[in-house]
């Protein structure tokens, strides 16, 4: 399971012209499920995530997590994160799991990032969404498990 995070300022996702989920000062998370993911791997890739410190101190380091920032997730699943680009000029897709069950670990991964108590958007499994961010920094990590 891949974690795309971008800690930032705002950030929204609109699908058919309808805003879908939106937040300010937070973390952008693009999630890939990959094959072999189970509800094991998107726990550990929450707490990951929730743990992971990119938000500045008052010394201005990076010692700060989701939560100690006061800050919010929109969370994006995004299947082309799990594509093979080693060979070629096109990107394979056999390492992504069946839609299916990708979108039961997406919604695994969400519940367990609300049970957090952190406020969690989402965007729409498999539709096409448009996804506007300021990222703040930038500041941009990947995340795997």
């Amino acid at each position: 399971m891949i974690a795309l995070i971008q800690r930032v300022t705002q950030a929204k996702v609109v699908v058919d012209n309808q805003n879908m989920g939106e937040i300010e000062q937070g973390l952008l998370v693009f999630l890939g499920v990959e094959k072999d993911d189970d509800q094991q791997k998107a726990q550990r890739l929450c707490e990951k995530v929730m743990g992971y410190r990119v938000f500045s101190d008052e010394q201005g380091k990076m010692n700060l997590n989701v939560q100690q920032a006061n800050g919010s997730l929109l969370v994006i699943s995004q299947f082309t994160l799990a594509a093979d680009t080693q060979k070629g000029l096109r990107p394979g897709f056999s390492g992504g799991a069946e839609p299916q069950k990708a979108d039961k670990l997406y919604r695994y991964f969400v519940e367990q990032c609300h049970a957090t108590g952190v406020k969690t958007e989402t965007g729409q499994f498999a539709a096409d969404m448009k996804v506007s961010l300021t990222n703040d920094g930038p500041v941009t990590f990947w995340l795997q498990v």
